[in-house]
């Protein structure tokens, strides 16, 4: 704890009053900017440090307090230009959490601050209000102690996942649970069932940014942390959660689209093959698969994990990595879901270094059935390089092993996800215009009013 203000090591920016040579006292402070300073989260910002010595070596750090009262932080290390100016945007980072020029990189690399605790990971759950950053910049190339150093500037930035005038509605109606996001303006617009994966309970925010973008989205709650392995959903809760977007007025009835990611991916995919209700109009899956055991509830969704867990293992810091738990694919149909009936156009976001699914190998075997009758023109894979298995909206910090509840074994494990942070995160930014541009070509007709920004 620091003795001067009690906050996490490495959080607080209580100054000391040592003496500071970088700066004389006769030149004029440097000017730090940050644009724009109200953005949505997917929004590229701009920072420049301007009135520095020329050819002076300084360090551009992000800071942000998360909701669950956790530090996180980015730095790059810099060296002002002839005229005493500092761009990120155009600049290179010669040392700190990122390299090179990478006008992101003091969001994408951010990393819980040194003696925080392990296993984070960092989800907005209030999208009513702005995510905060705190930009600074520090004399010389610093990479520890900065609650001990004065920053010479420094810019407070709001980055929202709701765009202004979108509204939030929570929703409880036949026996649906979730949150509908809908866009700002008269519509009607596009809609999405937008669901999470194996962690359980309601999240919020890839909805709300969805709806930014023009789209009626339901973020949809389906079981609470942990419950998994008790709770006894069937295909119909997904059936009437996509009645409800369907049906509701300000949505085109049959512009209706499904979105998931890892669980959220193997239902959107059973949903769109093997349901008689549903009919989206397109498919996105983050990280899913094609295996689901037919006619059963959800819950039995992991049982191919317990007739293998010999094939569950641990790296060498005791992360627990399931990808290996259904190879070989099975051939037995009753075991995975008839991809063949698939009647809309489907989008993989594979990462090649998935360590929780062998998502690439579910995408061939997918490709493969699709093929066999004449539909792989529906089938669209975006593959990534050494990006893992939690690929989310663009600028998100990577994580590669978090803490997870382990249903059917009531214990908390640390998950291995994969992916490399700078891959990782140039996945997540191309994949999260590649998606919206998927959407937009399969939900947004020619007379189809647009959303207003």
């Amino acid at each position: 704890m620091c003795n001067l203000c009690k906050h996490p090591p490495g959080s607080c920016q209580v100054p000391t009053r040592r003496p500071s040579s970088f700066m004389s006292q006769a030149s004029p402070p440097p000017i730090l900017s940050v644009a724009p300073t109200r953005a949505l989260m997917d929004e590229a910002i701009r920072v420049r440090v301007d009135n520095l010595p020329p050819g002076a070596p300084v360090t551009l750090r992000c800071l942000h307090h998360s909701e669950d009262k956790d530090y996180w932080e980015a730095y790059g290390h810099y060296i002002s230009d002839p005229t005493g100016a500092v761009s990120v945007a155009d600049d290179v980072s010669v040392g700190g959490t990122y390299r090179g020029k990478e006008i992101m990189g003091l969001l994408w690399s951010m990393r819980p601050v040194p003696g925080s605790r392990t296993g984070l990971r960092l989800r907005k759950r209030n999208v009513c209000t702005p995510m905060l950053f705190t930009i600074s910049v520090y004399g010389g190339h610093v990479s520890h102690d900065f609650s001990s150093r004065r920053p010479l500037a420094e810019e407070l930035t709001e980055r929202w996942y709701m765009a202004p005038g979108v509204r939030r509605l929570e929703l409880k109606d036949r026996g649906v649970r979730g949150t509908l996001f809908i866009p700002s303006g008269p519509g009607p617009f596009p809609g999405l069932l937008d669901m999470w994966g194996g962690g359980g309970g309601l999240l919020e925010y890839r909805s709300a940014l969805l709806a930014s973008h023009g789209y009626v989205s339901l973020a949809l709650e389906y079981f609470a942390p942990g419950e998994l392995a008790s709770t006894d959903l069937e295909l119909k809760y997904f059936e009437a959660a996509f009645e409800l977007i369907k049906q509701h007025p300000a949505v085109v009835a049959d512009k209706v689209g499904i979105f998931g990611l890892s669980l959220g991916g193997i239902v959107a995919i059973h949903m769109t093959a093997e349901s008689t209700v549903v009919k989206p109009a397109c498919c996105i899956c983050i990280s899913g698969s094609h295996l689901y055991l037919r006619n059963q509830p959800l819950w039995n969704i992991h049982q191919p994990m317990l007739e293998s867990g010999r094939k569950v293992h641990m790296d060498e810091e005791q992360n627990v990595i399931w990808r290996d738990i259904s190879l070989p694919i099975s051939s037995d149909l009753s075991r995975k879901t008839d991809v063949r009936r698939i009647n809309c156009p489907l989008l993989l976001v594979i990462g090649q270094d998935d360590q929780n699914h062998p998502a690439a190998q579910y995408a061939e075997d997918m490709e493969r059935m699709m093929r066999s009758v004449g539909k792989e023109h529906l089938l669209t894979r975006l593959e990534y390089p050494d990006a893992g298995h939690l690929i989310e909206p663009p600028y998100s910090p990577h994580f590669r092993a978090t803490n997870f509840m382990w249903d059917y074994k009531k214990a908390k494990v640390t998950m291995l996800w994969g992916g490399q942070t700078k891959c990782h995160s140039d996945a997540q930014e191309d994949s999260w215009k590649k998606m919206l541009a998927f959407l937009r070509q399969h939900l947004y007709s020619p007379h189809l009013p647009k959303a207003r920004m």
